[in-house]
């Protein structure tokens, strides 16, 4: 490891820290980071801070280094702060949506009661354990499968743009060539890679893992996966890249 990274590690353990529930932070937590009332400011600067994190350490992976000319830290904290407020109301509306969808449609009882409770623990204690895992995999599988995609293809072509324009701020809000970045996509990567691998195997169990939580907890373990995503994403530019 070089001074760099050590520095870097000091850095990431400075931003991480506040979204970690230890009790000396309750107070800023409780009054802002995890308050409902700011879940705007802070899904932008959560995932603006540590999905940009993720795909700094992704371009070390790659190049030994945690910037490079034209990789444009900041336009990517921006694209991922916004992308951060979609993933928050996705997680609303899906956590909302599925158990309504698999009561009323379904005619699957419990289902409400069940991630009403605390979190799996107290499932299981009330005998709604398994209706809450089984709940948590619906919502999170509806997510990965309907949003997740979405979502992941505009962060694509973000990044190009944003390579395109040599990673400049002003470069960031110009006008985006849809159809040229939409054809020089690696589609090869993005579907056996990107959709085939990543949301099978690593997103809908670790966003099954999430719903199982307690919801203050959630925006803790969401940040956690916001590095990963971010590695991801940017792991799968390099092996697009080497195609």
């Amino acid at each position: 490891m070089k001074k760099n990274d050590f520095l870097f590690i000091g850095i990431a353990v400075i931003i991480l820290l506040p979204f970690i529930p230890f009790p000396f932070l309750s107070c800023v937590q409780k009054g802002f980071i995890y308050n409902p009332q700011y879940w705007l400011i802070t899904s932008f600067l959560k995932f603006g801070l540590l999905a940009t994190m993720g795909e700094v350490i992704g371009l070390r992976i790659k190049t030994g280094k945690f910037n490079a000319p034209g990789f444009g830290i900041l336009p990517r904290a921006i694209v991922w702060g916004f992308l951060g407020i979609t993933i928050k109301l996705a997680f609303d509306i899906f956590a909302i949506g599925i158990p309504g969808f698999l009561e009323k449609s379904c005619s699957i009882t419990g289902v409400a009661d069940a991630m009403k409770t605390k979190d799996i623990f107290d499932a299981i204690a009330n005998g709604m354990g398994t209706t809450r895992f089984l709940t948590a995999l619906s919502i999170s599988t509806a997510m990965n499968l309907i949003y997740a995609p979405v979502m992941m293809t505009f962060h694509k072509i973000t990044d190009t743009h944003i390579v395109d324009n040599g990673g400049t701020l002003s470069g960031l809000f110009r006008s985006i060539k849809m159809g040229d970045i939409l054809g020089r996509i690696n589609w090869n990567v993005q579907w056996n890679f990107v959709f085939k691998k990543t949301i099978p195997f690593f997103w809908i169990p670790a966003h099954t893992i999430t719903f199982m939580l307690a919801a203050e907890y959630r925006v803790a373990f969401a940040a956690i996966l916001g590095i990963a995503l971010g590695v991801i994403l940017s792991l799968a530019a390099i092996k697009g890249k080497s195609k």
